[in-house]
């Protein structure tokens, strides 16, 4: 005779009761994160209590944070960020305004043009730039060949302003892409809405349009002023003498002096207010329900 076969209860597929725990399936992911960020990072601690002299020990942090050239390094690096992130946020958000309303024969193209600009390394600008104003560039033989004047007016870009004008010239398209895409889910009854009634433009962009974009706002701000903080390739491109930032330090410490645990310290102290600002736009972001 031939067994029967009880049939299993309905919505119970073969071999459910043998599926791996999410924990497994996340295991994978978490194994390559450690083996190529989480061990690196530690190496690189490690390293920072390691001083020459030999054994672990807290002296290279004393070290790093006595000397002026950290001290400088630091106020340099906040201060051209933050300076950078309100010129990106300003200009992203006027040119974002004028792209998503101010209706103009190639909208699209610019905005299509915005996703392309976001891929471009940050020393294709820089160069870009120094072509434009660099000692040689096009504005100082320009300004040659019409004056006659055998000096060059042109000098900005070796100072923090040209850096800071590259980063904003960078960095604003970060800024415009989660603005344009908030502005494409804009309600558009709403803005007619406000204008049948007689309000200006300047009032609607104030109590319609700026109210559902500031998420979007401080996402896209947020993310370059941890961008800033970061920034190497704008900085050594540009040339600029007496401007050191931290990964600059981090940079002249470990390939020019040679000296590792000063380095690691300087790259600790980086990915530490890194860390602490994307902690900070969290709890911002959840208190204010963003």
């Amino acid at each position: 005779m031939t067994r029967r076969r009880t049939p299993e209860p309905a919505g119970h597929a073969p071999g459910a009761g043998r599926q791996l725990p999410s924990s497994v399936w996340a295991l994978p992911p978490v194994v390559v994160l450690a083996a190529v960020f989480l061990y690196p990072l530690a190496l690189v601690v490690r390293q920072s209590l390691s001083p020459d002299s030999g054994g672990t020990s807290l002296q290279p942090y004393a070290d790093v944070f006595a000397s002026s050239a950290f001290r400088e390094a630091l106020w340099t690096t906040v201060w051209l960020a933050v300076a950078a992130t309100a010129g990106c946020l300003v200009l992203g958000f006027v040119l974002a305004l004028v792209i998503a309303f101010v209706p103009f024969p190639g909208g699209k193209a610019v905005a299509r043009f915005i996703d392309v600009f976001l891929s471009f390394p940050s020393f294709l600008i820089t160069l870009a730039l120094l072509f434009v104003y660099g000692t040689v560039g096009m504005a100082n033989g320009l300004w040659t060949d019409v004056t006659g004047a055998p000096s060059a007016p042109f000098q900005f870009l070796t100072t923090p302003w040209g850096v800071l004008l590259a980063e904003v010239t960078y960095f604003t398209p970060f800024v415009m892409r989660p603005l344009l895409a908030a502005f494409s889910q804009l309600d558009t009854a709403q803005l007619e809405v406000a204008s049948s009634l007689g309000a200006r433009p300047v009032r609607i962009v104030r109590w319609v349009i700026l109210p559902e974009a500031l998420p979007a706002l401080a996402a896209g701000g947020a993310l370059v002023l941890v961008m800033c903080l970061n920034e190497f390739g704008i900085v050594l491109f540009t040339g600029a003498k007496g401007v050191t930032t931290l990964p600059m330090l981090v940079y002249s410490k470990a390939i020019l002096e040679s000296d590792y645990p000063a380095a690691c310290v300087v790259a600790v102290v980086n990915i530490a207010i890194s860390v602490g600002l994307y902690g900070l736009y969290r709890v911002v972001s959840r208190r204010a329900g963003a």
